[in-house]
């Protein structure tokens, strides 16, 4: 999905923002999460539901996906200088790894291309259920790549989760197609950047992060425009093409809103409240619904998704009383 967090986030992990740069605390208690908390992360994938469906709609009016992407990028890059002031403290988007940011937003440009592409043939519920998945591909490759390695219980959880996908896309049976493969390359596209993302939080500024995976792939994007001739038809279609960027936009700010006042662990659950919008989006717009297997497929996903926040929370409360045991004992030879 385009420019959209994962599902699961490790404690400690730097946020982008449109304020001062959001660490997210780590703390004992994630139980009590406000009601406001969970009104801002409901909203906020009511914004990425309208993000989608918007561009779903467009590419199905015939709109060029490369100038979907573009405009979807560019307001964005204007909303964040605007909402931040750029002008006045431009030292807080400083990049210290040029080549790195580029790199981020080449696959942050890659996940929204592809989406693009998938919503042309997908229903909305099937791209979310398949995007779903991430966070498991994000857990495997977390050992290899961040040294963050998982137990055999979460990786059942991701083989689980990988009979989701295959019974929603169902290879081998003629329901296969290319819009399932350009959804795969979209899921497996934020993957990585999730990845970049949390090497990158330790040492970059949240103002570069979010700015420059914004204006990477509307840079790269610019070259093309000319050979993209499949502008909007009327008006209706360009108020539609510049509102997504303040969905994506919008959809962030409310995010970094909402983990200002609640763990990532309370909150880890919310994002599969999108696949209740994607649902209603697309029966009412398109007047599509999922069939059982994709149903059942994406539940599988769900199901796995929520097993390993689970689980990745007990061990952390392991880690906690761990780690209070052992200065307990120290305080008590000292």
């Amino acid at each position: 999905m385009a420019c959209r967090p994962a599902a699961i986030a490790a404690e400690g992990d730097v946020y982008p923002s449109f304020g001062p740069t959001l660490t997210i605390s780590k703390t004992n208690d994630d139980s009590a999460t406000p009601p406001v908390a969970m009104l801002l992360m409901l909203c906020v994938y009511v914004c990425f539901t309208f993000l989608d469906t918007s561009s779903k709609y467009l590419v199905l009016a015939g709109v060029s996906a490369l100038i979907v992407a573009w405009a979807r990028f560019t307001v964005h890059v204007l909303l964040v200088g605007l909402f931040l002031r750029g002008w006045r403290e431009p030292a807080r988007f400083r990049a210290k790894n040029l080549p790195a940011h580029i790199l981020r937003g080449c696959l942050l440009f890659g996940s929204t291309m592809f989406n693009i592409l998938a919503l042309k043939t997908l229903q909305l519920a099937e791209t979310t259920s398949i995007y779903f998945f991430g966070p498991m591909v994000i857990t495997a490759l977390a050992g290899p790549l961040l040294g963050e390695w998982a137990g055999w219980r979460r990786w059942l959880a991701i083989l689980t989760g990988f009979v989701g996908v295959l019974i929603i896309t169902r290879p081998g049976v003629g329901v296969f197609g290319i819009g399932h493969l350009f959804a795969l390359g979209s899921m497996l596209s934020n993957s990585f950047y999730v990845i970049m993302t949390r090497r990158m939080s330790s040492t970059e500024t949240s103002e570069s992060l979010i700015l420059f995976s914004a204006l990477a792939p509307a840079a790269l994007l610019l070259p093309t425009l000319p050979f993209s001739h499949a502008l909007p038809q009327d008006g209706w279609h360009w108020i539609i093409l510049l509102m997504l960027g303040v969905f994506g936009a919008g959809g962030h700010y409310l995010l970094v809103q909402a983990y200002r006042l609640a763990t990532t662990t309370a909150l880890a659950p919310y994002p599969y409240s999108q696949m209740v919008w994607m649902i209603i989006s697309g029966w009412v717009i398109f007047h599509q619904f999922p069939d059982r297997w994709t149903l059942l497929g994406a539940a599988i996903i769900v199901a796995s998704g929520l097993y390993i926040i689970h689980r990745e929370h007990r061990l952390r409360l392991r880690d906690l009383a761990t780690v209070d045991t052992e200065a307990e004992s120290l305080a008590k030879k000292l």
